[in-house]
């Protein structure tokens, strides 16, 4: 597998107040890694660095074998597109001028969308199955819509790499299975890798190869969902007490939680 991302002992946080700590892992292509911890882990954080917009105190990230700080903000936003927790729009714009949006990195100041960026717009909008709402206005739209439009204007940036800050944390249940399947066949179908932020450990376990759990801004454990979700580890992070069992459909394991009575 193609390593697209290389974090090497990174350190960073704000005020000169510490984060995340001594961070080490890579990312290849086509793979969808999740970030798992309690609040104040360093999750969020770690998009942030990623995306070269906190600078580290310590370590680095390397895109394509590349130190991130030696490409230009441009550059970034050509590889990585980020989808983050809350997307406040003020405009009710329609679907399709959102989407358009996200082909900013590609064009000079002041200069209007071409038709191939239109093109690249509503392929997107295929991609991730909301073409049929592209005139409508964005806050007419359902909640899981809504954010398929917002996946699809970060797709027409053409990234290869996705980075999602809770993406269904506002949706029904119904709405997270979609926007799970969605990513799950663009890692497959396009190879596009995605890094997923989550709180939530069985939607994790059941899309994403490779989960990442953090403690404190430490990686306390990394591996496969069947060695990262288990009893001793979940107790240990979130303090927390589990039931762990295999899911009857994919046997991926899956978090039951303890009532305290």
């Amino acid at each position: 597998m193609d390593t697209v991302i290389k974090v090497e002992n990174i350190s960073c946080g704000y005020d000169q107040r510490p984060v995340l700590k001594n961070l080490n892992f890579s990312l290849g292509r086509g793979e969808m890694l999740g970030i798992m911890g309690p609040n104040g882990s360093g999750k969020s954080t770690l998009i942030r660095a990623l995306t070269g917009i906190l600078q580290l105190s310590k370590g680095r990230i390397r895109l394509y074998g590349k130190a991130i700080e030696e490409y230009s903000v441009r550059e970034i936003a050509k590889q990585i597109a980020v989808i983050p927790q809350q997307t406040p729009i003020t405009f009710s714009f329609p679907s399709l001028d959102l989407v358009l949006m996200g082909r900013t990195p590609y064009l000079r100041r002041f200069q209007g969308e071409s038709s191939k960026d239109l093109e690249i717009a509503l392929e997107a909008m295929q991609r991730t199955d909301s073409i049929s709402f592209r005139d409508r206005p964005i806050h007419e739209l359902s909640g899981g819509e809504r954010q398929r439009v917002i996946i699809a204007r970060a797709l027409a940036q053409q990234p290869s790499i996705l980075l999602l800050d809770e993406p269904t944390s506002f949706l029904d249940l119904n709405h997270q299975v979609e926007i799970f399947d969605l990513l799950r066949r663009l890692c497959d179908n396009d190879g596009l890798t995605v890094l997923c932020v989550s709180h939530d450990l069985n939607l994790s376990s059941e899309y994403c190869s490779r989960l990442i759990m953090l403690k404190n801004g430490y990686t306390y454990v990394e591996g496969t969902p069947e060695m990262i979700l288990t009893h001793e580890h979940i107790k240990a992070v979130f303090e927390t007490d589990v039931t762990i069992i295999k899911s009857p459909y994919s046997g991926a394991p899956q978090v039951i939680l303890k009532p305290n009575s």
